[in-house]
């Protein structure tokens, strides 16, 4: 497609995503979702980049323009946007937002009515009317059918009620000390109102937003720096957030930043001693090491794999009748208690999983340890087919036969070849890594 990635439209701000593409996407999006409409209301979030305010207006216009009423929620988290589409009843849920990536770039995301993000063919279909001048022009209506806005600033503790819901009724995190780092982003106020009202002693970081600093040097972009206070602090835990809030990171008491699989591993454990984790099974992607693989099948735990991206593994579950899975990144769905990758229901389950245990952080994630895992990114001009690639195939079997898993593959929203290497033995791996690039750059020019 055109327009959409792996998660929306995304691009820089007043370049590729401007104010025109904004408009038009939400006539298309509005003319699709008219053809089902129940209430004629979509719902409108954002983080905090300055962009946002350009983008907004401009989807209240392409909205309003086909007939639709649109409710501004303002700076909320992705997640948030996803449970109040469904709770207050509207058609459609929008949010802005690029996620982990500079505030110059910004981006747009569709749910449906039930919170979902939309499938590949829904999105396919909204593009489709995007590029149809005859629909756009037909679809614009005059007089009182012109849509109407409302902004509407007390939504927040509607998500706040639904969170804390998530946290064992049982428990408090009375006792427990929590840096929190907020990345300037979306969570700013929720996040720390939740944490506070569930007894938590907390420093909160990151918490100022100007626009420009949303994921600077700050959140799950940047652990090192919540490493460093949680240290300094003699923090139980750490939780860092992405600038949408939909992704989670963690630091243990001793400043180490866990790794995401073993981030996935413990939160299943947990899950399965509470009796809570449906079918013994949850779903990864192909991302994810396979030490994960091996600790959960020490408990008869199945994994079943998905491509790369949460609307991905969240399909896979709803395949498999599975409510609980992730990514290696911290996208972690609950689908118990969310529709899509929420950071602060992650955040809480791994405090409840905390008091449970009685253990401290550390002791805990030291039961998974990863096998060398190397990531790296190459930047590229042209999307070429990686099937065509001569020699490629070869470069695989060869891979392979040294115990090394192998994946390649093209980033979603950006001009970037994804390449990552897995193998028991450190050095092998990253001396492959090395001939991997060679081979890309010369294949790839």
């Amino acid at each position: 497609m055109k327009l959409f990635g792996t998660d929306g439209v995304r691009g820089m701000a007043g370049e590729k995503l401007n104010a025109m593409l904004a408009m038009r996407l939400a006539m298309a999006a509005g003319i699709y979702f008219s053809k089902h409409s129940i209430t004629k209301t979509i719902l409108v979030g954002k983080d905090t980049r300055k962009s946002g305010y350009m983008i907004e207006n401009a989807i209240v216009t392409g909205l309003t323009a086909v007939g639709y009423n649109v409710l501004q929620i303002g700076p909320m988290p992705t997640p948030a946007v996803a449970f109040l589409t469904e709770d207050m009843r509207c058609d459609c849920g929008i949010m802005i937002s690029a996620s982990h990536n500079p505030f110059f770039d910004n981006g747009i995301k569709f749910f449906d009515s039930f919170g979902n993000k939309l499938s590949v063919e829904a999105e396919k279909a909204i593009e489709d009317i995007y590029f149809d001048d005859n629909q756009i022009n037909e679809a614009q209506v005059t007089g009182f059918e012109i849509g109407r806005s409302k902004r509407i600033d007390d939504v927040i503790g509607r998500y706040i009620v639904h969170i804390k819901n998530s946290f064992p009724h049982n428990l408090t995190l009375k006792g427990l000390r929590i840096v929190l780092d907020v990345s300037n982003g979306a969570a700013y106020k929720v996040a720390p109102t939740i944490f506070s009202e569930l007894g938590a002693e907390l420093i909160v970081l990151s918490d100022e937003p100007n626009g420009a600093n949303i994921n600077e040097n700050c959140g799950a972009l940047h652990p090192e720096n919540l490493a460093k206070e949680v240290k300094h602090l003699r923090a139980d835990i750490g939780f860092a957030f992405d600038g949408d809030a939909d992704r989670l990171v963690v630091v243990d008491e001793k400043g180490e930043v866990v790794h995401g699989d073993a981030l996935i591993g413990i939160l299943t454990a947990f899950l399965d001693e509470q009796k809570m984790l449906e079918k013994k099974a949850i779903v990864a992607t192909v991302m994810s090491n396979a030490a994960l693989d091996d600790f959960l099948a020490k408990r008869k735990i199945k994994i079943i794999r998905s491509a790369v991206g949460d609307k991905f593994v969240l399909e896979k579950m709803k395949e498999n009748g599975i409510n609980f899975g992730g990514e290696q990144s911290g996208h972690i769905i609950f689908s118990d208690f969310a529709k899509t990758g929420d950071g602060l229901v992650s955040a809480l389950q791994l405090g409840a999983c905390l008091l449970t245990s009685g253990k401290k952080a550390s002791e805990l994630f030291k039961a998974i340890k990863p096998y060398p895992q190397i990531l790296a990114n190459l930047k590229i001009s042209e999307k070429k087919s990686l099937d065509s690639l001569k020699g490629l195939k070869e470069l695989e079997d060869e891979l392979k036969n040294l115990g090394i898993r192998s994946l390649f593959r093209y980033s979603g929203t950006e001009n970037l070849l994804r390449l990552l290497l897995e193998g028991k033995d450190k050095n092998l791996v990253n001396k492959k890594m090395k001939e991997v690039k060679e081979f890309f750059e010369k294949a790839l020019g």
